[in-house]
């Protein structure tokens, strides 16, 4: 390697890098080089060309201070035209840690991450007698980041910029006793950052509780995305069964909490699409579309028409769905289908070929009708719902949440059991019900092609399994516990499963796996087996993937883990070019990774958000680290009971120039 004098384009590039974010990439697609945005590079300069990331080793007890926190040790490298190089060293900057008081840009403080009823009013955890405090979330979830034409914040210096955070649900109630999942309304934020205009670093300067009242409150809000019109694109997680015993599904507990009366919510309210917009004064508006489905929406991706919608459905028993607005940059109507699966491919290999997919038409229908009926009607007014052969030729067999059922629609109710019992009805009309823990989805713009996460290849996808539908096109041979990542080609031209073309140029026409995990196996090639830490799923790489953002100015794949097969969740990065897979953060032990967004252009700079939660959630794989990492863990997190949100940032470590 030679070494020549640092041109004007980098020592910029330098100067903006020092104590910053990540890199500003996105102008440098041009030939102009990097910051033209910025106007800080020369045409003559190098132009970028690709980016890779160096490994951040797995954490061992050797070093239980780094299982106990976010650990990142990987270097980026930026690779110019001409040969060169810029090496960049990656860290983690947390926001806040739930729990803590921030400012609430009125001179006052919030408490992040805390819990409000429909009233705005505190919800209170009372299980400590004496002790008595607000509720507030240990899994903050998804997050978007974006800009505000014209938003003028008092307290800024810089550029103004905001996040939009979601916070899934808390684990456990002060007591460390009562367990809290679903019981709590979820809170959505709006923070207002301050990006520096010469380095890009964010600062807190205001949290915003969003009021969800008019949407009836917010149920498990999982993982989120920004929509190509700069809207925060939120989730309702694991739909409440209107079936089910309402003491038995935490819908009394969560009215109860919400409405003060456990009568109160209605679980046709939930399972549905929220929309995020912040305002130019850093508040935030919200509405809830109803015509997307009730599913268990994990992450929904709009494709590049602005109109198709690719939703992750995070369930047993679950399957693609995709939704077609009628108009673009608007959900508020559409049209529903849902896929078939064709061929015998399994999903558990990258050798395997591609499934073909076609599409069930459910319905066409907008969010204000939807809403009506869900206000209007009770489940038996839907759907007969059987848990037992009534031997009834006019019920259809099917199978939903696991379970075998057998159902009709009640007359003149399709569009209502479209919209509202989206799984069953789906399951009736053929649609290939029998997916595991469809998780997030992202889009490659460029190449036409969409990325699904599976965080399991198990239960409804294994042949022989109860929950697993004959002839459905979705049976593999045996599980694959650690799951997988799934690339579906987009094509135009497509027609439904009635012969009716579909109006959108983004269908997703097969599904083929693209990034397998690796289960660790005892002798007998079946049982899971830890190894010398307790991971039943190699660390090398992904196991249980959730979190999916691509970066099209990177071409990279970004995956972030919920694993209950790696002792310490990791966050990974994968070439789409290259192939190349590099661990780049490690998450406290016991720790999901969530929050995932990468983003490749604010005012010239590119970020990539990432969260965790539930740090410290012990299984069986930590029974070898848990006694010296839990209180490690229970010191930084506010007792276990907060969790990070914030991003990772990037430092120049050296330049190399010219290389041979």
């Amino acid at each position: 390697m030679t070494t020549s004098p640092i041109d004007s384009s980098r020592r910029h590039v330098l100067r903006l890098f020092a104590g910053a974010p990540m890199l500003p990439l996105a102008s440098s697609l041009s030939a102009a080089g990097l910051l033209t945005a910025c106007g800080g590079s020369d045409d003559d300069g190098p132009a970028f060309k690709s980016v890779s990331f160096s490994s951040t080793p797995a954490p061992d007890l050797s070093n239980p201070a780094a299982m106990a926190t976010t650990n990142v040790a990987s270097v980026m490298t930026v690779n110019f035209d001409d040969g060169s190089k810029v090496d960049y060293k990656l860290a983690y900057q947390p926001f806040f840690v739930t729990g803590n008081n921030v400012a609430d840009g009125k001179g006052g403080t919030i408490l992040a991450g805390g819990y409000v009823d429909i009233n705005n009013q505190p919800i209170i955890d009372k299980t400590v007698p004496g002790s008595e405090r607000q509720f507030f979330s240990d899994s903050p979830d998804g997050t978007s980041l974006l800009t505000v034409p014209n938003a003028k914040i008092d307290g800024i210096k810089g550029n103004p910029v905001f996040a939009v955070v979601q916070f899934e649900y808390t684990t456990w109630a002060q007591d460390a006793k009562t367990d809290m999942y679903g019981k709590l309304p979820s809170p959505i934020a709006v923070l207002t950052l301050d990006q520096d205009k010469s380095t890009g670093k964010l600062t807190l300067v205001k949290y915003h509780n969003v009021d969800t009242s008019k949407v009836h409150g917010l149920w498990i809000t999982c993982g989120a995305s920004l929509s190509p019109w700069g809207t925060h694109l939120s989730s309702e997680e694991y739909e409440p069964d209107a079936f089910a015993d309402r003491s038995k599904n935490n819908m009394n507990d969560f009215s109860q909490n919400l409405y003060g009366n456990p009568d109160t919510a209605n679980p046709y309210h939930y399972g549905h699409l929220p929309e995020v917009s912040v305002n130019l004064d850093g508040t935030g508006s919200i509405k809830k579309h109803f015509c997307l489905g009730r599913i268990s929406h994990e992450l929904i991706q709009v494709l590049g028409d602005n109109r198709t919608a690719l939703m992750g459905d995070d369930a047993t028993n679950s399957a693609y769905f995709i939704f077609v607005a009628d108009k673009e940059k608007d959900l508020s109507s559409g049209t529903l289908y849902a896929a078939k699966v064709g061929g015998s491919t399994d999903f558990t290999s990258t050798a395997s070929l591609a499934a073909p997919l076609t599409w069930v038409k459910l319905g066409k229908a907008t969010s204000a009708e939807i809403e009506q009926l869900a206000t209007t009607l009770k489940p038996g007014d839907i759907l007969d719902v059987k848990s037992a052969d009534p031997s009834d030729a006019s019920y259809t067999k099917i199978v939903a949440n696991g379970k075998t059922e057998w159902i009709k629609v009640k007359p003149g109710m399709e569009k209502a059991a479209a919209f509202l019992e989206t799984h069953r009805y789906a399951a009736l009309k053929g649609a290939s019900m029998g997916f595991t823990k469809m998780e997030g989805t992202t889009v490659n713009l460029k190449d036409k092609v969409a990325y699904s996460a599976l965080q399991n290849i198990q239960s409804s996808m294994v042949a022989g399994n109860a929950a697993n539908v004959p002839g459905n096109g979705i049976s593999v041979p045996k599980q694959l516990v650690a799951g997988g990542v799934m690339a579906l080609n987009l094509k135009g031209g497509q027609k439904d499963t009635d012969g009716t073309a579909i109006n959108s140029d983004w269908v997703p026409v097969d599904v083929k796996p693209l990034l397998v995990g690796k289960d660790l196996l005892g002798a007998d090639g079946k049982t899971l087996q830890g190894d010398a830490l307790g991971n039943t799923g190699d660390p090398a790489t992904i196991a249980n993937p959730d979190n999916l953002k691509y970066s099209e100015t990177m071409r990279t794949l970004f995956i972030g883990e919920d694993s209950s097969q790696h002792v310490t969740n990791m966050l990974w990065a994968y070439n789409i070019d290259t192939k190349q897979l590099a661990r780049i953060m490690t998450l406290p032990a016991g720790a999901e990774s969530t929050g995932l967004h990468a983003i490749d252009e604010i005012n010239g700079w590119t970020y990539i958000m990432s969260n965790f939660q539930h740090a410290g959630d012990w299984g069986a794989i930590h029974s070898k680290v848990k006694d010296q990492l839990d209180p490690l863990l229970k010191a930084n997190f506010n007792g276990k009971f907060g969790a990070d949100v914030g991003y990772l940032t990037a430092a120049p470590t050296q330049m190399r120039l010219n290389s041979d």
